[in-house]
């Protein structure tokens, strides 16, 4: 495998710290590293691999050094200003942000579900929200076998999904002190309210599974409805997920084909109690998936519950998979 030259571009928040431990954990070939933040954070020291790393200012001449691939995770406006700059200069961009996610002209990635896509790219690839992965991990080898018709999303989603806020939020809301990032306590509560409203009454979290989910899957046309719900819960998503198909299908070979799937561990044992839960999901790359059922109120329908660490999978171990598949087709 070819030694690379690697860039973070924003290490110092959630996903970027999460960036760092999965790296040293899958052991990449890495020759040169880098790290690149807002002039705020300049100056700073990481550790990476027992190696002290000093966080360099973001400028336009970061990537003057030959960087093959740069992770990003600083916001949608820091992508669009530099992602373009790091791709003119032979560095590949792959973005945690949604700046990215819906333009025709970058890939939008989950390795177990699109792999043929990464190499569509032009200097950029986009990684999707943290609930639509695990949601296509799910759904994807069942759409290949029955073919998926329509699709309802109901999200149970982490606090951490909010960054260190949300996380925050949770924390001092178990003190009894007013939140600072959302808009009402989520400790003892939930809220149906992620990110912004809009005109139509979604959510724009709920508008980007819906548009993520029919990019990924190359289906424009897919029916898809979503209701996504903040849960005092700090980390993991947790998500039900109704499919309607095309094809009739058997519940004991549906649930083979999501045991066989890549990226997904099935945990369906009703009678030991046993499903997916946020606790046991924490700090794994896999998608678990259970309560496996059949629905009952339309022909071909199936219920299932979905649960994945999202600032993990979600977030930086799915942009680290990305960069797997380019360096092992780097000659």
């Amino acid at each position: 495998m070819k030694k690379i030259n690697l860039a973070i571009v924003g290490a110092s928040g959630m996903v970027g710290r999460t960036f760092l431990k999965v790296l040293e954990e899958k052991n990449l070939p890495i020759e040169n590293f880098y790290v690149f933040a807002s002039k705020r954070s300049a100056g700073q020291t990481i550790t990476f691999k027992g190696n002290d790393y000093v966080i360099e200012e973001l400028t336009e001449n970061s990537f003057d050094r030959g960087i093959d691939i740069a992770l990003f995770s600083a916001g949608g406006d820091i992508s669009l200003k530099f992602a373009p700059i790091a791709a003119s200069k032979g560095c590949v961009v792959i973005d945690n942000s949604s700046a990215w996610r819906m333009d025709p002209e970058v890939p939008l990635v989950v390795p177990e579900v699109n792999p043929e896509d990464i190499f569509k790219h032009k200097g950029i690839i986009a990684n999707p929200n943290c609930s639509t992965i695990q949601a296509v991990v799910a759904i994807k080898p069942l759409h290949e076998k029955y073919k998926v018709k329509r699709i309802v999303y109901s999200t149970y989603q982490a606090v951490s999904g909010a960054g260190m806020a949300g996380w925050t939020d949770l924390e001092e809301g178990i003190k009894g002190n007013a939140p600072a990032k959302f808009p009402h306590p989520i400790f003892n509560n939930c809220l149906p309210h992620i990110d912004v409203f809009l005109e139509n009454g979604y959510t724009k979290e709920e508008m980007k599974m819906i548009k993520e989910t029919r990019k990924i899957l190359h289906d424009d046309e897919m029916k898809i409805t979503a209701t996504a719900v903040r849960v005092p819960v700090f980390n993991c998503h947790s998500e039900s997920v109704n499919l309607e198909f095309e094809k009739s299908f058997e519940l004991e070979e549906l649930k083979e084909v999501l045991k066989n799937a890549p990226g997904v561990i099935l945990q369906d044992n009703l009678a030991n109690n046993e499903y997916p839960l946020p606790t046991v999901a924490d700090d794994h790359d896999e998608v678990y998936v259970g309560r496996i059922r059949r629905d009952e109120s339309v022909d071909n329908g199936v219920n299932m519950w979905v649960v994945a660490d999202n600032i993990r999978k979600g977030a930086a171990s799915n942009t680290i998979q990305i960069a797997e598949v380019l360096i092992n087709a780097m000659k």
